[in-house]
């Protein structure tokens, strides 16, 4: 089948296997060739790695990166998990069917271990039937079944909740009052006023149900009741703060309510480790402050793609631009498992209310100051010479498989890769 990118209203609803394949190779050979050598002296990075690690939302964006950076950076044997739609004889799969797919090959002809499953990672029965592969996998990797790593990654609009059968479905919605803000259309370059009305209390409840800790929290219960995580294991939820021009969308949204249940979860968990394992224990949960990126929901938040458009010009034009592989390779390589941090998880560098901060690039004055000049100067007349919005809708189509170099989009496409 020949499959060109369609897109409705800043969402894509199909995938292209071979260029999710393409992707997912090349983040496999960019964190080989990082973990291989140390940039600055060639020798081999020292450190105390993660043997087995466990993806919760492993298939796309920085759940996909951490899972191929754990695999391919430290060989550690990796369980993943993720909800996905499988293609059929006459249609594609979601893009995270086919990165799964990829993923797990190129796992296989690495000689390394993998287990994948499919199915909603909210539910009870996804985590027994985790806790059985990764007791699989560690058996077949020939280590003890105990987790060094465990990501959470999680981005889902619905959720139901496990002990009461209740569906709740996020919004993205500011609080207080409604919200609006000037946007851009990555696939035309057309400006325009985004409106989004203010969130009323069950919505905001329902966010959190969703988009919150709790879950967080119920996976790392499951895992210590059953005696899965190593004495020194670490566990690590991903969080966007974002500059103040955002926050009216994000951070005092019903998202940013989210995710400041996500720190709840953060201390609650650290708490429990301590309750269970003593003061000094090794055992540590972290959140880290990624990034802004395009992921396929980022296209459809109000102000989101007129300000990464605008990030991506100042940070390419000041060399510091990451994606999501390069990201998560620098939380890993200088944050979670530098030498003094693997021994010592205290020495771990956090900002002063104890989260990991990937997003120092982007929050630095200078990044910021330029952005927001940029912003404030852009038209529909120098939207695509001024800004990158080119390389936000190619991030974008990228995710889905498409606009991907070296793969002939005018060629028969199997749907069924392997």
């Amino acid at each position: 089948m020949i499959i060109k990118p369609m897109v409705r209203n800043n969402i894509c609803i199909n995938s292209h296997p071979i260029g999710c394949e393409m992707v997912v190779k090349r983040q496999i050979e960019y964190v080989k060739n990082r973990f291989l050598k140390n940039p600055k002296n060639s020798e081999p990075q020292k450190a105390a790695p993660p043997a087995l690690a466990l993806v919760i939302g492993c298939s796309t964006g920085y759940g996909l990166a951490s899972r191929i950076a754990a695999a391919f950076g430290y060989g550690a044997a990796t369980v993943g998990v993720s909800l996905e739609k499988p293609a059929s004889e006459s249609k594609p799969g979601t893009p995270g069917f086919y990165n799964n797919l990829a993923f797990d090959k190129h796992v296989a002809e690495a000689g390394l271990v993998s287990s994948t499953l499919n199915g909603d990672a909210f539910s009870g029965e996804i985590k027994i039937q985790a806790i059985q592969a990764i007791r699989e996998a560690a058996a077949k990797a020939g280590i003890k079944p105990r987790i060094d790593l465990v990501v959470y990654s999680l981005a889902s609009p619905v959720r139901v909740d496990p002990k009461t059968g209740v569906m709740y479905k996020s919004v993205i919605k500011p609080i207080g009052g409604s919200y609006t803000g000037k946007t851009v259309d990555m696939m035309t370059g057309k400006m325009f006023t985004a409106n989004a009305e203010g969130a009323i209390p069950e919505e905001i409840a329902a966010t959190i149900k969703v988009m919150g800790g709790e879950d967080w929290e119920l996976w790392m219960d499951a895992l210590e009741n059953a005696d899965m995580l190593s004495p020194s294991a670490r566990t690590v939820a991903y969080t966007y703060i974002g500059p103040e021009l955002s926050w009216a969308i994000y951070k005092n949204g019903t998202i940013g309510k989210a995710k400041e249940d996500l720190e709840r979860a953060c201390k609650s968990i650290n708490s429990r480790f301590r309750e269970k394992n003593g003061a000094e224990t090794l055992k540590r949960a972290f959140v880290s402050v990624n990034k802004a990126l395009v992921t396929r929901a980022s296209a459809v938040i109000p102000i989101i793609p007129f300000y990464v458009s605008c990030l991506f010009k100042v940070m390419k034009g000041k060399r510091l631009h990451e994606g999501c592989i390069e990201q998560i390779t620098r939380l890993y390589r200088e944050r979670l498992y530098t030498p003094e941090a693997a021994g010592d998880p205290d020495k771990t560098p956090v900002d002063e209310a104890g989260r990991i901060r990937l997003d120092d690039l982007e929050m630095r004055d200078d990044v910021q100051k330029e952005t927001l000049a940029l912003m404030n100067a852009i038209t529909e007349k120098n939207v695509w010479t001024d800004t990158d919005v080119s390389g936000f809708k190619h991030d974008f189509l990228e995710a889905h498989g498409f606009d991907v170099e070296g793969v002939d989009y005018d060629a028969d496409a199997p749907l069924l890769l392997y």
